[in-house]
């Protein structure tokens, strides 16, 4: 059976591939998909409307929640953030650590294809 944290372990075993040959972008969206996973089954349990399977839309619905977790939060900025010219993020932004603390954060839940990730202290 196929569930939401199946579907997002594939996207981050899928990016993690893409990232080892090379293929940063290709990875990139793979994390934002599997956060997308995350975040519908967030809005399923807190009984928020969901805008769709569209992740950056979920991200976005995340961010404009006042009362969403700091940590979700933190996670949500950096899954949205654009990258610069030379088509890096900043400096220690990795979107998998992201992805993780975004489902630790909302979810009590860790994806079992990534480390666990401590809580930041709101940097």
């Amino acid at each position: 059976m196929t569930t939401w944290k199946t579907e997002a372990e594939e996207e981050i075993r899928l990016g993690l591939e893409e990232r080892e040959r090379g293929m940063e972008g290709r990875a990139r969206v793979r994390a934002r998909r599997a956060a997308g996973h995350i975040l519908g089954e967030y809005f399923r349990r807190a009984g928020i409307p969901d805008p769709g399977p569209n992740a950056y839309e979920r991200l976005k619905v995340l961010l404009a929640r006042p009362d969403a977790p700091a940590e979700a939060r933190r996670a949500a900025h950096f899954l949205t953030m654009k990258v610069n010219l030379d088509l890096q993020l900043p400096p220690g932004v990795d979107l998998f650590t992201e992805t993780q603390r975004l489902c630790q954060s909302l979810l009590d839940e860790t994806l079992n294809t990534l480390p666990p990730v401590e809580a930041s202290d709101g940097a």
